[in-house]
């Protein structure tokens, strides 16, 4: 069972002794589950921690390499039992460790696991499109969920309610409580700990649906073999290089993408990761720099808007809690666009506790090859400095962007990542942008139930040139300089063409527009896109206590136009102010700008002020009667804009 530790106890689980170094390719299993009883059997790992779960600083739960072990072969012993070898289970767990053991549970015993966010079980606020999603592509025939989950889908499905399809597909479902795989009694089997057969997912076999993030359009299944999860996480266990002695923090999802691989990528290298879920973090970013110093991390990931966010609302200066970033080798930065401005700022912030410029990690992945692709990161600890070392201070830049990868001397000889043009399907020159393609062991099978679209993504091919299938991302990159970093610029869904011919990719635009108002706007919840041949921004206002004047809304729009213009040169043509939390994203905070047209379009945002400046007038009405039915909404009805006071300390901030 796992340990529930106070604060003050928690130094007894800090590595005051070290572990064995093993050699990085040792243990070299063909699925990231055989790594699990490996590590457990040594005696040094039968106390190590495997995954520490921080519900908040001062309560955590431990979970070593041994407890997991036994765990899992609990779990796939009683699931084994009422399941067949191939079924489809959805885990619909909240983040914490059951979802880690859990995850490596189905594995074991030979099931497809589908890990998404569980809704609410009151399934109201159209908060379950997702699960109906989930439930029609992947046919599952059960699902694994908390004892008070199950309760609350009984009382759900027993009650009276509308949605007759979303019952339908509950009621097809084997409900399973996850108290009642984890504490029942182990089965024998051929899967046992101490049988030299592995009867558990083998590397050619899907073991794990994984859905995008969403962010260009719907989130798509996609299938994931238990070898290409094997291979992703070794490739950036030798990029990053982990061991036993790493201490890893990750608060991201572990339902997806970076933050599941970072459960796997922890065992595979018999490291120690510290938990907690992107809520906490959100709620109190501070809590990640108390996890980094209280654990002494040496790793951790993070989506690249989580650097203006700390420095904004990290409140550096107001605990007693001391922030120590010295031993953090690899600050791994996610979610392009990556700016080197908002990178050197960090830098600057923290380096004065102890954040080395050298640990700098900007890196990129996508669900489509398991998760991880390349990092610009390179050991300056190498023998040969010259060949290998890269870090921070010396990466180039590009319009304003860090590199994700240097394609010169790639370490890796069975990867192989390309910049092609869409259009000739040829390889495009340095120097030239165009779409990325990687070919690699990781990339992932396809998209369940999406054949023509797996042939187009999954199976590019180079004009006129006997090659390999290429994995097609779907990311705008160029190649630049003798060490040929890649750079990525954008998504090629999201590129926008101006009316002059020229192309532009949104985040600039967003950018410059967030900067010119930085302190009453927040910080990655602008959204540009094309309506009508004309540039739309959409920008969420900061909480203020009092309601914004209409004059310093009409301001604001003024300010986001001319900025753009004096920064990118693009001519904006209409912006639109909206309340916070109008923005929609995704659970890795990647902006959905084409959810966002269709909000905006539909009318399904609260606007506070929307300037068309192609007309040169204001449109008070409509920012006035959607105020006006929000606010009766909730009972009351706020001051009409006209009649308000204006903040001299708003329009100071101006």
């Amino acid at each position: 069972m796992p340990l529930v530790l106070a604060s003050s106890t928690t130094d007894k689980l800090k590595m005051s002794y070290e572990y064995e170094n093993y050699d990085p390719s040792f243990p070299d299993q063909p699925v990231v589950d055989l790594y699990l009883p490996v590590w457990a059997r040594l005696p040094a790992f039968h106390s190590k921690p495997a995954f520490i779960w921080a519900q908040d600083f001062h309560t955590t739960t431990t979970l070593t390499y041994q407890q997991l072990n036994d765990t899992v072969h609990l779990i796939s012993s009683q699931l084994q039992g009422s399941l067949q070898r191939g079924d489809t289970v959805l885990l619909l767990c909240s983040p914490g460790l059951d979802l880690v053991e859990l995850i490596f549970g189905c594995q074991r015993a030979g099931l497809l696991s589908v890990p998404i966010v569980p809704p609410h079980p009151s399934f109201s606020n159209q908060n379950y499109h997702h699960l109906v999603r989930a439930i029609s592509q992947t046919k599952p025939k059960a699902a694994i969920a908390h004892s008070h989950y199950t309760s609350s889908i009984r009382r759900y499905l027993s009650s009276p309610h509308n949605n007759t399809k979303l019952a339908h597909m509950l009621q097809t479902i084997h409900w399973i409580s996850i108290d009642h795989v984890k504490h029942g009694k182990a089965v024998v089997t051929v899967n046992n700990r101490d049988s030299l057969t592995y009867s558990g997912c083998a590397a050619d076999e899907v073991y794990l649906v994984q859905y995008t993030s969403g962010a260009t359009g719907v989130p798509k299944p996609v299938l994931v073999t238990a070898g290409s999860a094997a291979h992703n996480v070794r490739t950036a266990r030798k990029s990053y290089d982990l061991h036993p002695n790493s201490t890893i923090v990750s608060w991201l999802p572990q339902y997806h993408d970076c933050g599941l691989m970072f459960l796997l990528l922890t065992v595979v290298s018999g490291a120690t990761c510290v938990l907690t879920s992107p809520n906490a973090f959100i709620k109190r970013p501070r809590l990640w720099l108390e996890l980094l110093s209280e654990f002494k991390a040496t790793c951790t990931p993070v989506p690249s808007f989580t650097l203006p966010l700390v420095i904004k609302r990290g409140g550096i200066h107001q605990s007693a809690l001391p922030i120590n970033l010295s031993t953090l080798k690899n600050l791994i930065i996610i979610n392009e666009p990556i700016y080197r401005d908002s990178v050197e700022e960090f830098v600057h912030t923290f380096s004065p506790f102890g954040l080395s410029p050298s640990s700098i990690s900007p890196s990129y992945g996508l669900a489509e090859n398991c998760t991880f692709v390349s990092t610009a990161w390179r050991n300056c600890h190498s023998d040969n400095i010259g060949a290998y070392g890269s870090s921070f201070p010396d990466f180039p830049t590009h319009n304003k962007l860090l590199p994700v990868a240097r394609l010169g001397n790639m370490e890796q000889e069975d990867v192989e990542i390309m910049v092609v043009n869409e259009e000739t399907m040829e390889p495009s020159e340095d120097g030239v942008e165009g779409e990325i393609w990687v070919a690699s062991p990781s990339n992932a099978s396809g998209y369940l139930g999406h054949p023509s679209l797996t042939r187009e993504v999954f199976h590019g091919r180079l004009r006129n040139m006997v090659s390999k299938c290429f994995l097609r991302t779907g990311d705008k990159g160029i190649v630049k300089g003798e060490k040929r970093y890649l750079f990525v610029t954008g998504r090629c869904q999201d590129v926008m063409e101006l009316e002059n011919g020229e192309k532009v990719h949104p985040h600039y635009i967003e950018t410059a527009a967030y900067n010119i108002c930085s302190k009453l706007l927040r910080g990655g919840c602008v959204a540009a896109f094309e309506v009508s041949a004309m540039v739309v921004v959409v920008a969420e206002m900061q909480r203020f206590e009092k309601d914004v004047d209409v004059v310093v809304l009409k301001w604001v729009c003024e300010k986001i136009k001319a900025g753009v213009w004096k920064k990118e040169k693009v001519e904006i043509g209409w912006v639109v102010l909206v309340k916070s939390e109008c923005v929609p994203k995704t659970t890795s905070g990647k902006l959905q700008r084409g959810r966002c047209k269709e909000k905006l379009l539909a009318g399904e945002m609260v606007i506070l002020m929307e300037t068309r400046f192609e007309k040169d007038v204001t449109d008070f009405t409509r920012a006035h009667n959607v105020r006006e039915e929000a606010s009766k909404e909730k009972g009351h009805v706020n001051r009409s804009l006209s009649c308000m006071d204006t903040p001299a300390s708003l329009i100071s901030l101006l």
